[in-house]
């Protein structure tokens, strides 16, 4: 009987818990991670695959280009009982990487992209930290509507039961701003797509990166693609990435 029992508790924590994907390709929707559009962004570029979370780092940028999550309700919720915490560190398995240094006395936040609070795990939560997965946001954006925004997505899966989700940088205004002594790309604004595969629609968010007064427009992915050289989700139709598809206001 307790054999039975333990048998049942391992089975239901493996299948509470989603975002620890088999395969790296999981956390792209229909299978397929987002693809690089515009050829001037991809010299030095590295996959990264974790456990909650997939992402493309660019040590030209030295930050993340895109970071791809499959979100799940049973997985939100349970990242609803965790506690926040985490240390912010340079990923050794990237020579690009950003590091702490970059940060030292800057007036940017490290803003993530896959967020912790999307995590279920300590250990996946953890590795949200990596600065492979973070660029510098403004504190009124990553402290305001951008966290908004990233709650907002995470009702949306738990409501729906599942959601592809990808966000990353542009850096659109010239020269490209830069800090810390491995100048790294301060982003003008950061976006994030989102996939239902029970509407069978996808959308985006984009949110100007500004010290006063940021905001959050709401784009389509043919938009957004063309905007900034990235296919969040390629394995999703054309028909569907033209279509407008209101999300929630953050």
């Amino acid at each position: 009987m307790r054999r039975l029992a333990l048998i049942f508790l391992c089975v239901f924590y493996a299948g509470s818990l989603h975002a620890e994907e088999d395969n790296c390709n999981d956390f792209g929707a229909n299978s397929h991670l987002p693809k690089i559009i515009n050829s001037k962004l991809s010299p030095g570029t590295q996959l990264l695959c974790n456990k909650g979370y997939a992402a493309l780092a660019s040590s030209i940028s030295h930050g993340p280009l895109w970071s791809a999550e499959h979100l799940w309700s049973d997985d939100v919720e349970a990242a609803e009982r965790l506690k926040r915490a985490g240390h912010f560190y340079a990923d050794t398995r990237f020579a690009g990487s950003a590091d702490l240094q970059d940060y030292y006395n800057s007036i940017y936040d490290r803003g993530h992209m896959a967020p912790s609070g999307d995590q279920p795990t300590e250990a996946s939560q953890a590795e949200t930290y990596a600065l492979s997965n973070v660029v510098p946001q403004t504190a009124s954006l990553n402290e305001g509507i951008w966290s908004r925004v990233e709650r907002r997505v995470r009702d949306m899966a738990d409501d729906e039961g599942e959601l592809y989700v990808v966000t990353g940088p542009a850096f659109h205004l010239r020269p490209i701003q830069t800090m810390g002594h491995d100048r790294v790309y301060v982003p003008s604004s950061t976006w994030k797509a989102v996939y239902s595969p029970s509407k069978n629609k996808a959308s985006a968010y984009v949110c100007k990166n500004a010290q006063q007064h940021p905001h959050c427009t709401q784009v389509t992915v043919a938009t957004l693609i063309r905007n900034v050289g990235i296919d969040p989700f390629p394995g999703v139709s054309a028909q569907i990435k033209a279509q407008a598809w209101k999300l929630p206001a953050p």
